[in-house]
């Protein structure tokens, strides 16, 4: 139940054309950075997830996921604070990972976080050459802040 990944930015994200990605749709509960309770519609399933405070580095954290029934998670999200997160995710084959590349619509517009999940917060992956500056840690980039502070905005 533990969450580790790294966080880069893309500035060009036409390697993406032609690729089929998902539509996300997401609202939080609540955004205390130390316990964090997110409502996600992924194409056609609903998930509740909560998250707790990222280490020193930002690289891991404590993660709880679990499939909803996705009209269930359409309640919820009338339920949540204002805001929603609004993205289409490209998952994109590299070496021994998979890639999330997010692009965001709506009020993040502009915003494209790619991330990466690890096993272990050493270990090696190949990086292709569209990845750019990582971010990892830095707050502005987490989901739960760009709902409350958006990308538009900055």
């Amino acid at each position: 139940m533990q969450e580790i990944e790294r966080k880069f930015l893309i500035e060009n994200a036409d390697f993406l054309k032609g690729l089929k990605g998902l539509k996300i749709v997401q609202g939080y509960l609540s955004s205390d950075p130390e316990r964090n309770v997110r409502v996600r519609i992924k194409g056609d399933q609903g998930f509740l997830t909560i998250k707790g405070i990222s280490n020193d580095s930002g690289t891991s954290r404590f993660e709880w996921e679990k499939e909803i029934d996705v009209q269930e998670a359409q309640q919820l999200l009338k339920l949540c604070l204002p805001g929603v997160i609004d993205k289409t995710r490209f998952e994109i084959p590299v070496g021994k990972h998979i890639f999330e590349v997010d692009v965001f619509d709506g009020e993040n517009n502009g915003l494209i976080i790619v991330e990466v999940e690890l096993q272990n917060e050493k270990e090696l992956f190949e990086k292709p050459e569209w990845l750019g500056q990582e971010v990892t840690g830095d707050v502005r980039y987490y989901n739960s802040y760009l709902v409350s502070t958006p990308f538009t905005q900055w």
